[in-house]
């Protein structure tokens, strides 16, 4: 099991429209950096459009970010492109055997497990921020982030 990579992908994408916000960020710009499809890229683009996260204008390429860069959470951007019919990480597989000592259990013994899981991950990732990412990547290349302004 994982997290679906669009997270990653929505993070990095992210990233960049910041780090490149003086130039044009459109889909196939993106795409090249992800490694991608743009497709992909408009795809995620508008489940960050839809959470708020990102401004993209109809015929007018390219995106900015709709908020401050310390505002966006990772876990902002796992709930704009999480899909999953469910809100639950975990997933519980059905019809256990109920004839079965563990069958007849197992949902209700590790539901409050897989409850707390999820919420020590979302804690977690609330407490991240694309400013953290922003600044890391900036150490890693050595560039000021005071000239991206």
């Amino acid at each position: 099991m994982s997290i679906s990579s669009r997270f990653s992908v929505g993070i990095h994408i992210l990233a960049l429209i910041e780090v490149n916000k003086e130039g044009i960020n459109s889909s196939e710009y993106l795409a090249s950096s992800v490694n991608t499809n743009p497709t992909l890229i408009r795809k995620i683009m508008g489940m960050l459009k839809k959470a708020g996260l990102v401004e993209v204008h109809p015929g007018i390429a390219g995106a900015n970010l709709a908020k401050d860069p310390s505002e966006i959470t990772f876990l902002d951007v796992y709930k704009a492109v999480n899909v999953v019919q469910e809100k639950e990480l975990f997933s519980i597989h059905e019809n256990p055997n109920p004839a079965c000592v563990v069958g007849r259990n197992i949902q209700d013994t590790i539901n409050p497990l897989f409850t707390s899981a999820q919420l020590a991950l979302e804690k977690s990732l609330e407490n991240m921020t694309l400013q953290d990412v922003i600044e890391d990547i900036s150490d890693k290349e050595k560039f000021d982030l005071n000239t991206l302004d």
